[in-house]
């Protein structure tokens, strides 16, 4: 049996520690090896659409289908826009993909083209006064709105407080409508989403400063827009 000394380390956990050390930067040397090799194959994938393979296209757009459509309803609300702006969105990166320079991610990339599309639509939207109505709220977990998925309001026992949450759901989705189409952008990618301002500033081609703008634009009217609400 091994006795360590008063004031000496246990050579056993030196040992473990030195281990578990090694571990951990193995593990994240392969995460890295990974990630690049990730990067590459996509790269590898861009360049071959480039040159007019089609069904390099096909397998990047079945790689990010999923998240180009969940994107589009998170910033839309409705299914039906939702898949417009899917379709749009991939129409033009088929006919932009020239212009692809590598200067950042092919996600980064196409995530700026669905946002652009998913704006475009938004201020159409807002200069139809038919289409202001809000958002109906689906009781099976459909879409809804940043404030009314809170705690407070599935308390699922009490009709009052449904009712109550119902409203309220009705005037955020009506004070969300009052905002620019980028003020709503803005403020739903960065509390929907959870981006960082930087990341939206990315996505949208502007500064981290202007987002944050936009931000504080949108917080303020919608706080105006809700004010007395309890």
């Amino acid at each position: 049996m091994h006795v360590s000394g008063t004031g000496g380390a246990d050579p056993d956990v030196t040992r473990q520690a030195i281990n578990t050390m090694g571990m951990s930067v193995a593990l994240d040397i392969e995460a890295r090896q990974a990630a690049a090799a990730k990067i590459a194959e996509e790269q590898a994938l861009v360049r071959k659409a480039q040159a007019g393979d089609r069904l390099a296209f096909e397998v990047l757009v079945r790689r990010f289908d999923r998240e180009v459509l969940r994107l589009a309803l998170n910033l839309v609300h409705r299914p039906e826009d939702a898949r417009d702006i899917y379709q749009e969105s991939f129409l033009r990166v088929y006919k932009n993909l020239h212009r692809f320079r590598f200067e950042c991610s092919f996600y980064t990339w196409l995530y700026r083209i669905v946002t652009n599309v998913a704006l475009d639509h938004l201020r159409r939207r807002t200069s139809r006064r038919e289409d202001q109505a809000p958002v109906p709220e689906d009781a099976e977990g459909g879409t809804r709105d940043f404030f009314d998925r809170q705690p407070e309001q599935r308390a699922g026992a009490n009709p009052e407080r449904n009712l109550l949450g119902q409203e309220l759901g009705e005037q955020i989705a009506s004070a969300l409508n009052r905002l620019s189409p980028r003020e709503r952008m803005v403020f739903e990618m960065k509390h929907y989403q959870g981006l960082k301002l930087r990341a939206i500033g990315d996505m949208l081609g502007t500064s981290e400063e202007t987002v944050k703008n936009s931000l504080f634009r949108a917080t303020r009217k919608l706080r105006a827009s809700l004010e007395g609400m309890r």
